[in-house]
């Protein structure tokens, strides 16, 4: 939180065990050695949990405090005492050193100098009390506005009246709620970072090697169907995913140690914000303000980690023009050509508007809507002119050819079995949701369709037949022109559950041939 608001929480940082950070000064706490002793006995104790006790702490009534301080001098040994003793903000230990080495003599100066080392109405301990030259009064008020010490006399009719004074046990109060606030913001900060780490960079590091290794084995695989015509081609494409993975492997490591570092960064601005609010005198800790804020706006100015594109292979550096004609050929026309020889239209699917063949081959567009309802199925399309196949595909390599003929307005592709079948939206319209790859002519164009974003074709002639290849190892789907086995469209794309043939047909008719 920028210094000059308010003290209390904001934002996304959670308040301190469910209340503000001010609600906390009311609660007496143990000494400082007691909760550093509490933090290393339990791992669990969250630093900004123990900084919110400190505060507690030093903001408890005076009265208590120095009840407190008296009862533990006498039973704790000088190791023990509070770490603000140490700072000099408890000088008895010294005081009774000079009172032994000088026989007793100095014993009202120890007293004096106890006097004005105790602590001021606001519960801190301060190094020295000191006055103000003018008016010889304690300086117990704050200048917002010259950022000084003064006293009352100053705040009243001296040479501070009308500018923003508060009492300073107030604003030292407003000042180190804000550092809380400030250090458990960079404490969720770092947080966040050091998960993006652990875990986001991991899981790409895995998914990297998870991707390169699928790039690889497509690769060997569609070369071995024509290995004497595509060595030079797999050399070439195997160089080409080693560069990708190797950019993909640097951006990781670039990542690492950006965010590594901006971390370690943090984490010393921390620290030092928490030495300052705990250890620093009053004076010091409320002059320093400018000081804290610009390493608060240094620290938030470190940014938040995010995933991005460069964090992943590209999809298409393991294929090339080349190897996906040559493959399709050894595909379709080789001696281990893979086909759906029992393919047909499932009847149950057929929208109304279509007319089924007898043998469930052949797809007929009807341009009036039968009189005779078809019974109700939860399979059938009911507003979509749309039609699955009858067999299913989660494995393997398959093929099958349609005979588009004359018709001017198909659709041709596969889709999930869990497609929605009713209304007309688009979750049940081919082409325009996720779940569904076609290629589709309309008006005289050819065009690619998935996710409502289309991808037009350039082709030199109309087809008369359109062959469909899935190839489920390798998550590759392809049409293809089946008399010279040209390649219409090609796609890499992860499939996640079963496939069916999924067609569409707005003109004339289409069957499938075997």
């Amino acid at each position: 939180m920028p210094f000059g608001f308010s003290g209390s929480t904001s934002g996304g940082t959670p308040a301190l065990s469910g209340g503000s950070p001010a609600s906390y000064f009311r609660v007496p706490l143990t000494c400082y050695t007691c909760v550093t002793a509490q933090t290393r006995l339990s791992p669990s104790f969250a630093p900004a949990a123990m900084m919110t006790e400190l505060l507690t702490d030093l903001t408890a009534p005076k009265d208590a405090l120095e009840t407190s301080a008296a009862v533990k001098s006498e039973t704790m040994s000088p190791t023990e005492q509070p770490i603000f003793a140490a700072g000099g903000g408890d000088t008895s230990t010294a005081a009774a050193a000079e009172e032994k080495a000088d026989g007793g003599a100095k014993a009202p100066a120890a007293t004096a100098v106890m006097a004005t080392t105790s602590d001021t109405e606001s519960g801190i301990f301060s190094g020295e009390s000191e006055t103000c030259v003018e008016h010889e009064c304690e300086l117990d008020w704050f200048c917002g506005t010259e950022l000084k010490l003064i006293c009352s006399q100053c705040a009243k009719e001296g040479s501070c009246r009308g500018h923003n004074v508060t009492p300073l046990a107030d604003r030292v109060t407003t000042v180190r709620n804000q550092l809380v606030d400030a250090c458990e913001k960079m404490q969720l900060q770092a947080q966040r970072m050091e998960k993006f780490i652990e875990h986001t960079l991991t899981a790409k590091e895995q998914k990297l090697q998870s991707s390169a290794s699928m790039a690889r084995e497509r690769v060997v695989a569609r070369v071995s169907a024509a290995r004497e015509a595509l060595e030079e081609e797999e050399q070439r494409l195997l160089e080409e995913v080693q560069r990708e993975e190797e950019r993909v492997e640097q951006c990781l490591l670039t990542q690492r140690a950006h965010w590594g570092q901006a971390m370690a960064s943090l984490t010393r601005t921390r620290s030092s914000l928490v030495h300052t609010l705990t250890h620093a005198p009053d004076a010091q800790l409320v002059t320093s303000i400018p000081e804290i804020a610009e390493r608060v706006e240094d620290a938030e100015g470190v940014g938040q980690p995010c995933d991005t594109e460069q964090l992943n292979m590209r999809p298409g550096c393991s294929d090339s023009q080349l190897l996906r004609g040559m493959w399709a050929t050894a595909m379709l026309h080789g001696p281990n050509a893979y086909s759906l020889s029992t393919l047909k239209f499932d009847e149950r699917t057929v929208n109304p508007h279509l007319a089924l063949s007898d043998d469930r081959c052949t797809l007929t567009f009807l341009h009036k809507k039968p009189r005779q309802p078809l019974p109700y199925d939860p399979a059938r399309f009911d507003c979509w002119p749309n039609a699955l196949g009858s067999l299913s595909v989660s494995s393997g390599t398959h093929s099958w050819v349609l005979d588009v003929g004359q018709s001017a307005a198909f659709k041709v592709g596969i889709c999930y079995v869990g497609l929605q079948r009713k209304g007309s939206g688009d979750l049940a319209r081919l082409g325009h949701n996720d779940q569904s790859w076609v290629l589709s002519h309309y008006d005289g164009e050819y065009s690619f369709w998935h996710a409502g974003e289309k991808v037009l074709l350039r082709l030199a002639t109309r087809p008369q037949r359109v062959g469909v290849l899935l190839d489920w190892p390798g998550q590759t789907l392809l049409f293809y022109e089946p008399e010279s086995a040209a390649v219409l469209h090609c796609v890499t794309q992860y499939f996640s559950a079963p496939l069916l043939p999924a067609f569409a047909v707005t003109d004339q008719s289409i069957t499938i041939l075997h």
